[in-house]
């Protein structure tokens, strides 16, 4: 099969696994994946889901790969707080939350981690729109605090928290205190509850 045919039929997927390519190509070789990979064509995702090299030029390609990755889940923790500004550090890893069990996977675009939780905790993520018609889900910033807050519990003291260094003027400006606290009672963590409070607290909010 000719790559150029293949990519005109695939290209709208964006990303794609095998049983999605034997629906367009019937009798379709995998070994024509093979061959595509070694030559820079195509990337591998994880096994069986694939997409074309040029996503790489598009970070916005990079987070919307992770929802696809590994599925239910959205961009969360670091990455989430790296997306809005809150935290001044460079992400390396892209950070998802998810129902499923704790995973990661590496590929071309980087790291992928994917951290779990309870079903009842898969709440509190926007979905943004971007290339027109594509959907990221990524966590608001109260629920991505939220989450970091209780998938690492070991930030326990003021000073810890304030080592965080989220950045003040989006805390005071464009943090919703209210949703915060709403998404603190759906969690039901007196724990957490209490680290959370003690963040208000550093960051004098």
């Amino acid at each position: 099969m000719k790559y150029l045919f293949f990519r005109q039929k695939m290209l709208g997927f964006v990303c794609f696994n095998t049983n999605q390519i034997f629906e367009v190509f019937p009798g379709f070789n995998r070994n024509n994946l093979t061959r595509w990979i070694k030559k820079g064509l195509l990337i591998r995702l994880r096994q069986g889901l694939y997409t074309f090299s040029e996503y790489k030029v598009d970070s916005d390609y990079i987070l919307y790969f992770a929802n696809k990755i590994y599925s239910p889940s959205y961009i969360g923790l670091h990455t989430a707080l790296s997306f809005y500004g809150i935290i001044p550090e460079a992400v390396l890893q892209i950070t998802s939350v998810t129902s499923l069990k704790t995973a990661s996977f590496n590929n071309e675009f980087g790291d992928y981690i994917y951290k779990s939780v309870k079903d009842e905790l898969i709440f509190g993520y926007d979905l943004k729109i971007f290339s027109g018609e594509r959907v990221l889900k990524i966590a608001k910033p109260e629920k991505a605090i939220l989450d970091l807050l209780y998938l690492y519990p070991f930030y326990t003291s003021e000073k810890e928290l304030l080592e965080l260094r989220f950045d003040e003027d989006f805390l005071h400006c464009n943090f919703d205190i209210k949703l915060f606290r709403e998404y603190i009672d759906r969690f039901n963590s007196k724990a957490l509850e209490k680290r959370a409070n003690k963040l208000l607290k550093a960051y004098d909010i």
